[in-house]
């Protein structure tokens, strides 16, 4: 199975925080989708003929397009020589972009999932973040959402904000539980260089939350969605039974994937490969039948890389007999010793064949998997 990327790089603003390849800039969303259809026909051969399993819209934010642009490019997508049987079709959608109107216009098209990009129940938050839409309008989107039948509905959250307290977070958790969401993806603020929101660290406009409130949101997570019925599958993903990511869990699971658009990134087991960022030159070259990509040869420690930071994301783990298939016996023996420092200290346990975090290790599991790599 595999799975198709495609990128959508409109935004009306630009969040703070953000450090996507977006664009503000209305006026070219016509061009930009005849080239991604352009791009379908061309990398018809990527991904070898495995089925596609899922489809996804990404962003910048998808919902910016009108439902007759999403209809030539399913439209392409069903007369290429890819494979077509999705499980899971995502849009990304913000909650200003979620109205009735809007909804029942992209109703007979095959999504059958929606991730709104929430990150915050408080107004003071969203206002700080630069978001467009308002708490009351987020849980509008989710109802209007389930109202029109989306039976799939992912939100993502944002804690460690500046000025976030434990209560607040929490508040924020419980609205999404109250909600009867199926999957909640909940990051913390990152302050990335480029962002307006790092220009504010620097300047000592803003002061980050100190890592032990971090820890205690990151518990508060974990107990709080998980009492009531979400499991926690991967560092910041939780679902309830059978509502797990198909398509993000092939990042985690090595699945290959195609990634259409301007900046999309691609894998296909022996090599991977990045659009240009630059929705004018990428338009310009997929005109000319060419793909805009760099390209980079998967080597033995590239792979093995690879293979400890998707693989230690998860609630699974990794398996040390498939590590030994992959690298080799020699390999093996050098990660279960580095991973032996972290055993002792409690935040990586093995157990039987598996190898993975514990719940002590997942909040510093940067850190911890650097250990492990070559």
């Amino acid at each position: 199975m595999a799975g198709i990327y495609i990128h959508i790089p409109f935004c009306k603003t630009r969040c703070i925080y953000c450090d996507f390849f977006s664009s503000a800039i209305k006026g070219e969303e016509s061009q930009y989708v005849d080239a991604l259809c352009r791009e379908i026909r061309v990398q018809g051969e990527y991904l070898r003929s495995e089925p596609i399993e899922t489809i996804y819209f990404g962003g910048g934010t998808p919902s910016q397009l009108k439902a007759a642009y999403f209809e030539k490019i399913f439209d392409s997508l069903s007369k290429s020589k890819f494979r077509l049987n999705p499980t899971e079709v995502t849009l990304e959608a913000n909650p200003d972009d979620i109205t009735q109107e809007y909804l029942d216009s992209i109703k007979n098209l095959p999504f059958n999932r929606i991730s709104l990009g929430i990150q915050s129940f408080e107004d003071s938050e969203l206002e700080f973040l630069n978001r467009r839409h308002h708490a009351r309008s987020a849980i509008n989107a989710v109802k209007q959402c389930q109202d029109s039948g989306f039976k799939n509905i992912s939100i993502d959250l944002i804690y460690g904000i500046p000025h976030q307290s434990v209560e607040m977070w929490g508040k924020n958790l419980q609205q999404a539980i109250d909600l009867h969401v199926q999957h909640v993806s909940a990051y913390h603020l990152i302050y990335e260089e480029g962002t307006k929101l790092h220009k504010q660290l620097e300047s000592g406009e803003i002061t980050p939350v100190d890592e032990d409130l971090s820890i205690q949101m990151f518990d508060q997570m974990i107990e709080l969605l998980c009492h009531h019925g979400f499991e926690h599958y991967e560092i910041s993903n939780f679902a309830k039974p059978g509502y797990r990511s198909k398509h993000n869990s092939s990042y985690w699971n090595g699945t290959h994937y195609l990634g259409l658009g301007a900046s999309a990134h691609s894998y296909n087991g022996h090599s991977r490969q990045w659009n240009i960022a630059s929705i004018g030159q990428y338009i310009k070259s997929i005109q000319n039948n060419k793909i805009p990509a760099e390209i980079e040869n998967i080597t033995p420690q590239i792979a093995y890389n690879d293979y400890i930071i998707t693989r230690m994301r998860t609630k699974e783990g990794l398996n040390t007999k498939e590590l030994s298939g992959l690298f080799g016996e020699e390999i093996k023996d050098r990660c279960l010793e580095s991973a032996q420092q972290h055993v002792r200290k409690g935040t990586v346990v093995l157990k039987g064949d598996v190898l993975k975090l514990t719940r002590q290790g997942i909040f510093i599991s940067d850190s911890i998997m650097r250990d492990l790599l070559l």
